[in-house]
């Protein structure tokens, strides 16, 4: 008697934590769900694209760099579509590398700047990259580089 009421119990248990662990997945996915949708839209809309010129190469060559010692990095660029431009995020391809977007839309014809501070982390050649994600055509994704080398005496 006392080996079924624990068998039970056992059950009732297990099957209470199989909920609750289906109930968490289902809101991840559904969450997942929505902002994939977002995203979808975002892209979509082809209506609100505009063209942007890079001022600045993508590709900066900064050349000897010092160990552990901060350098900042600009990528000018102007508006040379007919839309206004919205950087809507830059992300570094490592956390050694902070980079700034611009927060306010820039208007068609206007010049902004991308920003980004590296720390000096690493030995000889790096590459390091940003990428801008904005309403941009035709990719809605650039990526921005620069390589140096840096000395570590």
């Amino acid at each position: 008697m006392i080996m079924k009421k624990l068998f039970l119990l056992s059950t009732l248990a297990l099957s209470l934590i199989a909920c609750k662990q289906t109930d968490k997945n289902k809101s991840a996915t559904d969450a997942e769900i929505q902002k994939k949708e977002a995203l979808q839209a975002a892209i979509g809309d082809t209506t609100n694209l505009t063209e942007i010129q890079w001022i600045d190469s993508v590709d900066r060559k900064l050349g000897k760099l010092k160990a552990n010692e901060s350098i900042n990095i600009t990528w000018r660029f102007r508006n040379a579509g007919d839309k206004p431009l919205v950087i809507e995020n830059a992300t570094a391809s490592c956390g050694c590398t902070v980079p700034e977007k611009p927060e306010q839309p820039i208007a068609p014809g206007q010049e902004g700047v991308i920003k980004a501070t590296f720390n000096g982390s690493g030995q000889g050649t790096i590459l390091k990259q940003v990428h801008v994600f904005g309403n941009l055509k035709p990719n809605r994704e650039q990526t921005l580089s620069f390589t140096g080398d840096i000395d570590v005496k």
